[in-house]
C-alpha cells in the first residue's frame, strides 16, 4: 500500500510530464506496430491478389508493368498484341482460360477496362465469381454499357442506369472527351481487388473508341490466363520470355508483386528505423522525467526513508512509476496504432482497390508495447538506483 501511494502521488504531482512521456510512448509504440503491420500485411495480400489469374500475356517489357497494368489496373500498357496472338494462347492446350482485356480511357480518373463477359464468370477468389448488386445486371458484349466497380461507383456517384462519356488516356483530361455515351447496368458488388477501381465495359468499345488508331481496332493490351496446371506456366516462359523476343509472358503473378516488394524493401528499413529512434526518445524521455522527478523528491524520499521505508520500496517505487508510465503508453499506443493503420488501408485502397485486413494478428501487436514497457523500465532504472542509494542523513543535515 506504502508503495502504491508513493507512486500515484508523484504521478499525479508530475503529471503534465507524466502525459508527455506516455504521449511519446504511445506514438512509439503505434508507429512500430504500424509499420510492421502494414508491410507484413500488404505483402502477403499483394502477392495472393490475382482476381483469378495464374498469368499474363503482353507486349515485350517488363513483366512487372504488364502485371501492375493487367491485375491491379495502376501501370500504363506496355504494347498492344495483335488478335491472332490473343487467339493463339487461347487455342494453347495448356490454358484454360484467356480473357482479353484494353486499356486508353478513362472516367474522371477512373480507368476503364474493355473485356469479355466471360471475365465476370473467373472466380476471383477461390469460392467467390464477380455479382453485380441487386437491381443490376452484367454488360452486354457490343453494347455501349458497363459494369462499375464497387469503389469507383461510390467515388463516381454512379448507379444502375446512369449515364457517362468516357475519357481519352489513362489520365483524367477534361479536354480529351470521347462523344460515346455508355450506360451503367449493374454495380460490382464489392470483391477487395483492384477489379473495385475499374469501370468495366465491352472489349470492342475500347477497340472502336472515336480518337483511337483504328489500325488497332482489333488488338488487345493483355490477355490474362488461367492455367490448367502449375507447371504449365514454365513451359510458356520458355516459349514466350526465353525462345519468343515479341511477347512477354509474366507468370507466376505473387511472385512478380514480390520483387517489387524485395525493391521497396529499404522504405520498410527507413521507416523501422524511424519508429525504433522514436521509441528511444520515448525511453529518454522517461528517463529525463524519472530523474528530475528524482532530483525534487530528494527530501521527500529521505523523509521516507527517516520514516521507516526500505531501501527496496523506495527502488521499487521510481521503477514502479516508470513502468506504469510505460503501460499507459502501451495502451494508449493501440489506440495510435490502430487509427494509423485504418488511415494507411484507407490510402492502399483507394490508389489500388487492394484492402489490407483491419483485425490481422501478428506477434509483433504484443511485442511492441511489451517492448516499449522494458525501455520505460530501463529508462526509470538509473534513477532507482539513485533513490536506493539516497543518504538520510546527508540529505536531511541542514544547509545552513
Amino acid at each position: 500500500m506504502t508503495l502504491w501511494l508513493i507512486i500515484r502521488r508523484s504521478l499525479r504531482q508530475h503529471a503534465l510530464s507524466t502525459l508527455v512521456s506516455a504521449g511519446s510512448i504511445a506514438l512509439a509504440a503505434g508507429l512500430m506496430m504500424c509499420v510492421w503491420m502494414v508491410k507484413t500485411q500488404a505483402h502477403a495480400v499483394f502477392t495472393a491478389t490475382n482476381t483469378g489469374f495464374d498469368a499474363v500475356l503482353g507486349a515485350r517489357g517488363s513483366k512487372l508493368q504488364l502485371v501492375l497494368n493487367a491485375i491491379f489496373h495502376l501501370e500504363a500498357s506496355p504494347g498492344n498484341l495483335a488478335a491472332s496472338d490473343y487467339e493463339a494462347i487461347k487455342r494453347h492446350p495448356a490454358v484454360r482460360t484467356a480473357i482479353p482485356i484494353a486499356v486508353g480511357d478513362n472516367l474522371r480518373g477512373y480507368r476503364i477496362v474493355g473485356t469479355l463477359p466471360e471475365f465476370f464468370a473467373v472466380e476471383y477468389v477461390p469460392g467467390k465469381s464477380f455479382a453485380v448488386q441487386p437491381g443490376g445486371r452484367f454488360f452486354s458484349d457490343g453494347e455501349r454499357e458497363a459494369v462499375v466497380g464497387s469503389f469507383a461507383a461510390r467515388r463516381l456517384g454512379l448507379k444502375a442506369g446512369d449515364t457517362f462519356q468516357p475519357y481519352h488516356g489513362l489520365n483524367f483530361d477534361p479536354k480529351a472527351l470521347h462523344e460515346e455515351v455508355y450506360t451503367v447496368t449493374g454495380i460490382l458488388a464489392p470483391t477487395n481487388t483492384p477489379a473495385d477501381r475499374v469501370l468495366w465495359i465491352p472489349l470492342s468499345g475500347v477497340q472502336t473508341m472515336s480518337g483511337h488508331d483504328p489500325r488497332a481496332a482489333t488488338d488487345v493490351s493483355a490477355v490474362l490466363i488461367q492455367l490448367r496446371a502449375p507447371t504449365a506456366g514454365f513451359m510458356l516462359d520458355m516459349m514466350y520470355n526465353r525462345q519468343g523476343n515479341r511477347l512477354t509472358f509474366a507468370f507466376p503473378v505473387g511472385t512478380i508483386i514480390a520483387e517489387l516488394f524485395n525493391k521497396i524493401s529499404w522504405f520498410d528499413r527507413v521507416l523501422a528505423l524511424v519508429a525504433g529512434l522514436v521509441a528511444l526518445v520515448a525511453a529518454g524521455s522517461v528517463l529525463a522525467s524519472s530523474y528530475s522527478s528524482m532530483s525534487a523528491r530528494r527530501r521527500d524520499l529521505a523523509i521516507l526513508r527517516a520514516l521507516g521505508a526500505k531501501r527496496r520500496t523506495v527502488f521499487s517505487a521510481i521503477l514502479g512509476e516508470a513502468a506504469i508510465i510505460g503501460m499507459i503508453g502501451a495502451v494508449a499506443g493501440y489506440a495510435v496504432y490502430f487509427l494509423l493503420y485504418v488511415g494507411v488501408t484507407e490510402v492502399i485502397r483507394a490508389q489500388t482497390g487492394v484492402v489490407l485486413p483491419v483485425t490481422a494478428w501478428h506477434p509483433v501487436l504484443v511485442a511492441a508495447p511489451l517492448g516499449m514497457i522494458g525501455l520505460c523500465l530501463l529508462g526509470g532504472l538509473l534513477p532507482a538506483v539513485q533513490a536506493y542509494r539516497l543518504s538520510v542523513a546527508d540529505t536531511l543535515a541542514p544547509t545552513s
